[in-house]
């Protein structure tokens, strides 16, 4: 088994589901008694998400650098970052590590792809939402992307970073995604992308009316199996 290496703590929340899911898909593939060989970096959210909204793109670059840095010391033999957003930067990240970067969008365009589903809607950041390093890797697989009107794209980046991130799960904005997500099937979305590892927290397959892709656990999987290939 390849030892897996994660960037954590974007927000720590998703990072605990990120830790259950690669153990509990070990197990699933290995037997009861097994679990996965991992290395966590978990990074205080504070200043990334304030990198982030401040879009300092190379100061953010430059931590995810050193965190990774320390992984690869500690044995990891692949990477993921436990977040969407932080992808922003996978580019500028890669020429400066040493071992493999699994990116989150190339794992969900493959499962997009998987099921014969063209045309997604995308909820996540705005900077996931509204620019392309994200959208380009799905676009690549053959993938047409909807994206919710300015109003509600402001309003799920508010959900994420004020109320996800601090651990608040609040059944309005369950309400009010829904709603979003309902625009974007009538926009013509066959499906929905979580394009960030908090929503999967408070939108839940029974609260939509199409197909969702959550992007954590479509992460971890691939995570599980590169880990596992022989």
């Amino acid at each position: 088994m390849k030892t897996i290496g994660i960037i954590g703590g974007m927000s720590w929340e998703s990072s605990a589901e990120y830790y259950r899911l690669i153990n509990e898909t070990v197990k699933d593939r290995l037997g009861p008694k097994h679990s996965a060989e991992l290395v966590m970096y978990s990074v205080d959210f504070c200043p990334v998400a304030q990198l982030e909204l401040e879009e300092r793109w190379e100061e953010l670059a430059a931590v995810l650098i050193a965190a990774i840095t320390r992984l690869e010391k500690a044995g990891a033999e692949f990477v993921i970052m436990a977040s969407n957003t932080v992808h922003r930067v996978a580019e500028a990240v890669r020429p400066s590590i040493h071992i493999p970067l699994l990116h989150i969008a190339d794992a969900t365009a493959e499962a997009i792809g998987s099921t014969g589903i063209s045309t997604v809607g995308l909820l996540g950041t705005r900077f996931v939402m509204e620019q392309d390093f994200y959208q380009d890797h799905l676009r690549a697989h053959g993938i047409n992307i909807l994206i919710p009107d300015k109003a509600q794209r402001d309003y799920v980046h508010n959900v994420i970073y004020n109320e996800l991130c601090a651990g608040k799960v609040i059944p309005e904005s369950r309400k009010k995604l829904r709603t979003i997500i309902l625009d974007l099937q009538r926009a013509g979305a066959e499906g929905v992308v979580l394009a960030c590892t908090e929503l999967p927290l408070l939108i839940r397959a029974e609260d939509a009316p199409v197909r969702l892709f959550d992007t954590m656990a479509l992460h971890a999987a691939n995570a599980v199996a590169l880990a596992l290939q022989r």
